[in-house]
């Protein structure tokens, strides 16, 4: 053979190990990241949700991250293959209602020290939950001031939301946390800085208040309608605004919707027995009502809609700014869901 055929044969293996070499990538998805996504919200915008998509997408993506693997705007990133779905049930159903007691999973929105979370249980193993602090973006909320610092409701609310959907998570539950801060993770200061970061699953919260009860509620329904039949519940965390001579305590509202009712009672008698506990002889006062609230009548699942106590007063401010009471507030929430869910369980 000539020198001409072997360049020639050379050349053509050379184009041939190129093409073979790039194919894998040319089917591969890209995406940008919208403004307040976590490497959570960004991947089950596209369908892949659990650890396996999140350790593939930071693999394919390392060089295009920032600190703490953070997503960076305007950024085009590589998304992990859609994993085949087989014609079992279960392999259709979200990979947080296949969690094993004992195993561990990664929750980003949950703050750098608590991102990394163990299964401790299944108890809630079935349930979904979406849970909503109020306000948020360019809204703060109800404001109160302590020792010449400004306490904002979206950010306790915000806290709080996180904690409870920490605690829900550990026991097995599939929990979507609506609205979202891809910077401030669960915290303990007792002064919560305010920021406009926050969003609706990665989506700009609208000032307008309609439509930003819309966006929610919308949001919501969604997903619930893809999660299909099955125990789910709403939780909208909000902190209420009186004069400061007005303390109250926790108290709650339903809607007409079955299973709304059941689960206010279930909190109130559920923070009522914790009031006992813990301070005895103080008494507990909170309520439950019922009323026509727009995310409670507009939200697909039976929900709940908890204010915590007025931001403006003294005695309350300490429920808020005490990180352990927070702690409190959340571990008493996720105790009267698991109750609220055993009892659905017995009428199946």
């Amino acid at each position: 053979m000539n020198k001409f055929g072997i360049y020639f044969i050379y050349n053509i293996l050379l184009f041939l190990c190129i093409f073979s070499c790039h194919i894998p990538l040319w089917g591969q998805e890209k995406a940008k990241p919208k403004n307040g996504d976590g490497i959570t919200t960004f991947l089950m915008r596209y369908n892949r949700s659990g650890d396996d998509y999140q350790r593939q997408f930071i693999e394919l993506n390392k060089t295009k991250l920032g600190k703490n693997n953070s997503l960076l705007m305007g950024v085009t990133y590589t998304l992990p293959p859609l994993k085949k779905r087989t014609k079992d049930t279960d392999a259709a159903k979200p990979v947080e209602n296949r969690q094993v007691a004992g195993t561990f999973q990664t929750e980003p929105l949950f703050g750098k020290k608590r991102a990394r979370y163990e299964i401790k249980s299944t108890e809630l193993k079935g349930a979904t939950f979406y849970v909503c602090s109020g306000h948020g973006g360019p809204d703060p909320g109800a404001i109160g001031t302590m020792d010449g610092h400004s306490l904002h409701e979206d950010e306790y609310a915000y806290d709080i939301a996180l904690r409870l959907a920490y605690n829900l998570k550990t026991r097995g539950a599939n929990v979507y946390i609506v609205v979202q801060d891809a910077v401030d993770g669960i915290r303990d200061e007792r002064i919560l800085e305010n920021s406009k970061r926050e969003t609706c699953m990665g989506e700009a919260i609208p000032l307008g208040q309609v439509a930003r009860l819309q966006q929610r509620t919308s949001k919501i329904n969604a997903l619930d309608k893809k999660e299909g039949k099955g125990y789910s519940r709403g939780i909208f965390i909000h902190i209420d605004s009186r004069s400061k001579s007005s303390q109250t305590d926790v108290f709650f509202y339903h809607s007409s919707k079955s299973g709304s009712k059941q689960l206010a009672n279930t909190m109130v008698s559920t923070f009522a027995r914790k009031y006992d506990r813990h301070q005895p002889g103080r008494g507990f006062t909170g309520t439950v009502s019922k009323r026509n609230l727009y995310v409670l009548n507009h939200s697909e699942p039976a929900s709940v809609f908890i204010e915590l106590g007025n931001i403006r007063n003294s005695f309350d401010q300490r429920r808020l700014v005490i990180a352990d009471n927070r702690q409190a507030l959340a571990n008493w929430m996720c105790e009267a869901l698991i109750t609220d869910y055993n009892h659905y369980k017995k009428k199946k």
